[in-house]
């Protein structure tokens, strides 16, 4: 019998306070706050310094802020050998957050402001190179002042380090990754290029680094990073979207799940023309519904013909959407999809857009449990998830359209 999580307090402004880590007053299994205080001190003594050499995962950032003109430059830790791990979400599935939140807070980034179409600069051409590498690249910072600020946590990308301006940068010879270097020199279009990489097996997560870096396209230029993770996965899924929209349905009801990181996921596939919905529930005290005392469930969808507007529900989205079309191209099939995905208090800081694509991916990767009808799919989802089915059904555009002749009542009773 599942263990159904407790009830959690309200937040308030003081409950920190009267806290102090020790009574966990918001309900977490572990305090967020000391995680990451206990993350940077231990770190510190790496990367509290001027100069740092070590070898780059390999791994780029670009910012956002004051676009056109960014701030771009390579993360690094003080560590040596292979230090590969620190950028592959691909490879985080048997990670904690605290894991991923330690060996992340050690890369440090360093920041160069140019103009996202300036290559005429020592550091951009670096940066480039780096992000061609398939292996860890060797280099030395000089930055202008010891590098500072709290660990950076984005709901898109994955999170890293203090930072610092860049005065000086040394890198060693990369060992480039031809496939990305020929299409750097070919000068293609962006969109083919992803699509090549994607067609060679090339990880989703080196492709977004790459095409951030401005590696691709015509009109060169370097693309926040934040944006590029979306980018990537949105060209990719609509891409596999035309072959699969052309595939015969699938001819039962298929659930798959997986827990992971405190999150737990149930995709649901059913016999239909292509349609795709993802649903979150954040459970109160976890990153977005920090002060809530309910928990928040929202999502978006589309039908056959797609969105016309950008999901509100952020990157995410399409990170799921692309794992669900991918999954059916390998399988030559149709489907309608239904993504839920329950937050629980466990999962205490964003670590980025790769915990939804590669963990549906993962689920998709399983054996399914298969129905031959709807009611029966949706029972045994009940029997996993810790939020009623019918509240599911309730938030959800899909299956209620699935509903819509007859009451839900008539086909749930929990």
């Amino acid at each position: 019998m599942k263990t159904r999580p407790k009830k959690f307090v309200g937040m308030d402004e003081s409950i920190c306070i009267r806290c102090r880590g020790t009574k966990l007053l918001c309900g977490k299994p572990r305090c967020p706050i000391l995680v990451k205080y206990y993350t940077a001190v231990r770190n510190k003594p790496l990367i509290d310094k001027k100069f740092v050499y070590g070898y780059s995962p390999p791994s780029i950032f670009v910012g956002r802020y004051g676009y056109p003109k960014v701030s771009v430059g390579p993360m690094l830790p003080p560590l040596e050998g292979d230090t590969s791990y620190m950028d592959t979400p691909e490879l985080w599935h048997d990670k904690s957050i605290d894991d991923i939140v330690d060996f992340r807070m050690k890369l440090i980034r360093g920041k160069h402001r140019i103009h996202i179409k300036n290559f005429d600069d020592k550091i951009a051409e670096y940066t480039q190179e780096i992000a061609m590498a398939y292996k860890p690249v060797e280099m030395e910072v000089e930055f202008e002042k010891k590098p500072a600020g709290r660990i950076a946590l984005y709901d898109e990308s994955q999170p890293h380090g203090p930072a610092a301006k860049i005065k000086k940068l040394w890198v060693g010879n990369a060992k480039v990754d031809r496939k990305i270097e020929k299409l750097y020199y070919d000068e293609v279009k962006a969109k083919e290029a992803i699509l090549t990489l994607y067609e060679n097996n090339v990880f989703v997560s080196n492709i977004q680094k790459a095409f951030s870096a401005g590696i691709f396209g015509i009109d060169k230029k370097f693309v926040p990073t934040r944006w590029s993770i979306t980018a990537v996965d949105t060209i990719i899924g609509d891409e596999l979207l035309k072959k699969v929209k052309s595939y015969p349905w699938i001819n039962e009801y298929r659930i798959y799940y997986i827990k992971s990181l405190d999150n737990l996921w149930v995709v649901i596939m059913y016999p239909s023309s292509w349609e795709y919905e993802l649903i979150e529930a954040w459970y109160p005290n976890t990153t977005w519904n920090p002060l809530g005392k309910k928990v928040v469930l929202f999502g978006d969808h589309e039908f056959f013909k797609g969105r016309t507007s950008y999901a509100s529900i952020g990157g995410c989205y399409y990170a799921a959407r692309m794992a669900s079309a991918e999954h059916l191209g390998k399988q030559r099939r149709q489907a309608g999809v239904v993504v839920l995905r329950e937050i629980h208090p466990g999962y205490i800081m964003p670590v980025g857009v790769w915990n939804v694509r590669e963990n549906v991916r993962k689920a998709l990767a399983g054996i399914p449990k298969k129905f031959d009808n709807l009611k029966d799919a949706l029972l045994f989802a009940s029997s996993l998830l810790f939020i009623p089915i019918k509240r599911w059904i309730e938030s959800s555009d899909l299956l209620k359209n699935r509903f819509q002749q007859m009451r839900i009542e008539d086909y749930v009773k929990m």
